[in-house]
């Protein structure tokens, strides 16, 4: 049974300044810390980040920015004014090699060892890697995954007009890939390992939505197929093609460049490596707090439980990363506090705008309006109640959904059906 390190030591507020120190420099790290000097507090903090830039947001790297719309400072969640202002260090390219737990300090790449009252790790994830016999993608200069800034600037001069790419994974980021390229002129297949796309997180109505949209700007798909080897050159160091299977059947398809977009893989191994409780994430409890005495966990890391949920979940979301920092941070100040957020998403294809509350899987069925066009809302009721809905550049819509799965009111299927109807009276 996990006993987490809490009671009144995490709700007592210390005479002396605390010492935080955040591992992640990522939404949740920054998002965490700003909140804590909005709020007063006047300890010491520390961000470590494994990556040279200032913290950033990663949802445009798949859009806008690898399309060129927007600049390397655009992503920038603060100016670097801001980190100075508020007193907050930033450790940027440096990594965390160990916590001691003992003496409370955290042992840092370059040597040093950072002392701690308040740790929390907001480690996020990295992309999961292809794995195939023989095949080391260390080793291939044009095979990619997408996570970082730095992917993208080792992707984009590859994005060459003509050329034809590979994606394997028909998730969001792969689709989101896709459209990019294809408005840059590549010639795009996409890989999928399930029957339809974005099996995991959506229904059929929408999974057959979208393929027909990118079907429709030149996106191929192989549907059901699973990758079996890539062919390199003479060089052994680029891919030339990908192997695939479906229905027993092989087949090859000719690549210029390949890119891997088949999720991501929380990380843990600093929080394992320290005696904490992980289980696809770091375990916390409903105030962020870990297995470990002042240590806590937020973001995409982070296995937390969901009141919406009824159950624990790891999501993987800059919306669920923001959130979950306002919760670490009323820890941290002594007032702690649970979420009570529906989960919420978001995508852009296109000129389509995606956007997506609540969880969908279990659903009895889905009822949806529009499908014509490029506008699309799809909703899954369980019994009577809408428990998540996808919107597709219906943004009127999407407000409403939010308020139908967050109150859980039930509603009339024959009048969430009827586009004359406005969406707010199907609620009964």
């Amino acid at each position: 049974m996990l006993c987490f390190q809490g009671g009144s030591r995490w709700k007592e507020r210390r005479t002396m300044p605390e010492n935080l120190v955040v591992v992640g420099a990522g939404q949740a790290g920054s998002e965490l810390a700003t909140t804590l000097r909005q709020r007063g507090w006047s300890g010491g903090i520390t961000l470590v980040g494994d990556e040279l830039s200032p913290p950033y947001q990663r949802p445009p790297l798949s859009k806008g920015f690898l399309l060129g719309k927007l600049s390397r400072q655009q992503l920038y969640l603060k100016p670097a004014a801001t980190y100075e202002r508020f007193n907050i260090a930033l450790r940027l390219g440096t990594w965390a090699e160990a916590i001691d737990r003992a003496v409370k300090e955290l042992v840092v790449s370059d040597g040093s060892r950072l002392p701690y009252d308040r740790l929390v790790l907001a480690t996020g994830g990295r992309a999961r890697r292809l794995t195939l016999p023989g095949v080391d993608m260390d080793q291939l200069d044009n095979l990619f995954t997408l996570r970082r800034i730095d992917d993208v600037d080792a992707l984009r001069p590859q994005f060459v007009p003509g050329r034809k790419l590979v994606l394997i994974g028909g998730g969001y980021v792969g689709l989101e890939i896709a459209a990019v390229a294809t408005q840059l002129g590549l010639e795009v297949t996409v890989v999928e390992a399930a029957e339809r796309l974005l099996a995991r997180v959506t229904g059929q109505e929408v999974s057959g939505f979208l393929e027909d949209v990118h079907r429709s700007h030149g996106v191929r798909f192989r549907l059901a197929a699973t990758v079996t080897d890539v062919a390199v050159d003479a060089s052994g160091r680029r891919v030339t093609g990908v192997e695939v299977s479906a229905s027993g059947v092989m087949d090859r398809l000719d690549a210029d460049l390949v890119l891997v977009g088949i999720g991501m893989e929380p990380n843990t191994g600093l929080a394992s490596a320290a005696g904490l409780q992980v289980d696809n994430g770091i375990v916390v409890d409903e105030f962020a707090r870990t297995s470990g005495a002042d240590i806590l966990a937020i973001g995409d890391c982070a296995n937390q439980p969901s009141v919406y949920a009824g159950r624990r979940i790891r999501l993987e979301s800059a919306p669920n990363a923001i959130e979950h920092a306002k919760v670490a941070a009323a820890t941290i100040l002594g007032q702690p506090q649970a979420s009570t957020a529906t989960p919420w998403f978001w995508s852009e294809q296109y000129d389509l705008k995606l956007q997506m509350v609540g969880l969908s899987a279990g659903h009895d069925r889905c009822i949806t309006r529009g499908g014509t066009g490029t506008t699309l809302s799809a909703f899954y009721l369980t019994g009577d109640r809408v428990v998540a809905a996808d919107v597709i550049s219906r943004p009127g819509d999407f407000a409403t959904a939010r308020q139908l799965v967050t109150s859980g009111r039930p509603v009339d299927p024959e009048r969430l059906a009827d586009c004359e109807i406005p969406l707010a009276q199907a609620a009964l």
